[in-house]
């Protein structure tokens, strides 16, 4: 009889994939995936470090799930991902329930390590910077998944060292895969019935490996007739470079909304950030894709209150959040992580930050709505990916990543369908079928 495992996956959509490939991977040794955790032989939490407390919620999390088994048999505990990269050996030390920690770049190992512990009941971790052997050992194993929209890393770790960030330390240094690897699996995707790919990396624009960049791989993963769109992210500004701007010009396929992270709308605090990039460099991107195409939309993210962040940085960006109009974007008050440059900083006042972060995101929440009003009375092309939960209608995206909820079909699942938008709130838009079209991706 197989055994169950659950997955809980935390953080960024990387963990996402991530998890798609463990459960691949531990598939090979007899593992079938359950969605009711009680009922589950193996337990594997894929962890984030990037928000604060993240270590404490692991703990908190495996504090939950010993309540649970009390009175039932303890299931094999595995902490994966980034918090078990930073912490490794004292998530033993710490947490005796705690059987396995495996790190992102040893995932590949995970079957073997698995075996070991059943067979010697050892716990150990695996946290060794080891991409290459990764990525090879996952090639090897099919990515099966029965989305619409797929992930697909491309790119792991970063070299910027951003003065507030923990993945250099969790994710290790920039790695780009294999260019054939990518476009097999990318073949394997559409062939098994996704329609969209989403290419992701820390720094998903640094993409280079014998010379092929972002840019080559989104034009040739768009010559595959069954892919209806390309997006990627997270991307840095200091590497958005003159080729992959110019992929604007001749991709059919690519999605207009670029997400780029500024953090900061102060070159000060930029600089305290140690971003490598400037609000002017920023500013000549976002100038450059709009012209372009003016139906390019950007998204960002925002770190408010960063140390040493004063009243005239603040309203450097407000200032710029109100010229770009970010469609979207992620804003957080400044929490420092262990490890890096800026934990020792002097934190600004709780009370400030939260009032600066409450001014940020009310106009990044207004530039959502005010957004989403305009595409009402207009018709859009909505990919269409599932049955919503009710079943009653179906769910989409708009080419922006906006959500589309219409009343479609099943058989429209896959398909790009032109949709009346009619009604639409902050994040989600309400509209109608008009028609489908396999083929038309605006």
């Amino acid at each position: 009889m197989s055994q169950k495992i659950f997955i809980k996956t935390f953080g960024c959509q990387m963990n996402e994939y991530d998890s798609n490939r463990i459960f691949d991977a531990v598939k090979k040794i007899g593992y079938e995936k359950t969605d009711i955790y009680e009922n589950a032989d193996c337990y594997l939490l894929n962890t984030c470090h990037i928000r604060d407390k993240a270590k404490e919620k692991v703990y908190h999390e495996i504090g939950r799930v010993k309540k649970k088994f009390r009175f039932k048999k303890k299931p094999l505990v595995i902490v994966a991902g980034c918090v078990a990269q930073a912490e490794n050996q004292e998530m033993l030390n710490r947490e005796p329930y705690i059987d396995l920690v495996i790190g992102p770049q040893s995932y590949h190992k995970i079957n073997n390590t698995i075996i070991n512990y059943i067979e010697h009941n050892k716990r150990i971790e695996e946290t060794e910077f080891d991409a290459d052997a990764k990525f090879d050992y996952l090639s090897k194993i099919k990515n099966v998944t029965s989305k619409v929209a797929s992930f697909l890393t491309i790119q792991e770790g970063c070299d910027k060292f951003c003065n507030f960030c923990v993945v250099p330390f969790t994710r290790g240094p920039e790695y780009s895969r294999p260019y054939n690897q990518i476009l097999d699996e990318a073949k394997y995707l559409a062939d098994n019935g996704v329609r969209e790919i989403i290419l992701l990396g820390q720094n998903v624009n640094a993409y280079n490996n014998d010379g092929f960049k972002l840019s080559n791989l989104i034009l040739d993963i768009e010559k595959l007739p069954e892919i209806k769109r390309v997006r990627y992210t997270t991307s840095h500004p200091k590497d958005m470079t003159e080729d992959l701007i110019e992929v604007y010009k001749s991709s059919k396929k690519l999605m207009p909304l670029v997400h780029l992270p500024v953090q900061s709308g102060s070159n000060k605090i930029l600089t305290r950030m140690n971003r490598k990039h400037t609000i002017e460099e920023y500013l000549s991107i976002f100038y450059k894709l709009k012209k372009i195409n003016s139906k390019i939309k950007f998204s960002s993210d925002f770190i408010v209150a960063y140390p040493g962040e004063d009243n005239e940085d603040f309203d450097n960006t407000l200032n710029l959040i109100k010229e770009l109009r970010f469609v979207s974007s992620y804003s957080f008050i400044f929490s420092p992580r262990p490890g890096t440059v800026a934990e020792n900083l002097n934190l600004i006042d709780k009370k400030i930050a939260v009032q600066r972060l409450e001014k940020i995101q009310n106009i990044l929440f207004e530039n959502q709505i005010q957004m989403n009003r305009s595409l009402e009375n207009s018709v859009i092309d909505v990919l269409v990916e599932n049955l919503t939960e009710d079943r009653t209608k179906t769910f989409g995206r708009s080419e922006y990543m906006t959500p589309v909820i219409f009343d479609g079909k099943k058989t429209d699942i896959g398909k790009i369908v032109r949709v009346r938008i009619n009604q639409s709130n902050r994040n989600t838009l309400f509209g109608e079928a008009i028609n489908v079209s396999n083929q038309k991706v605006a």
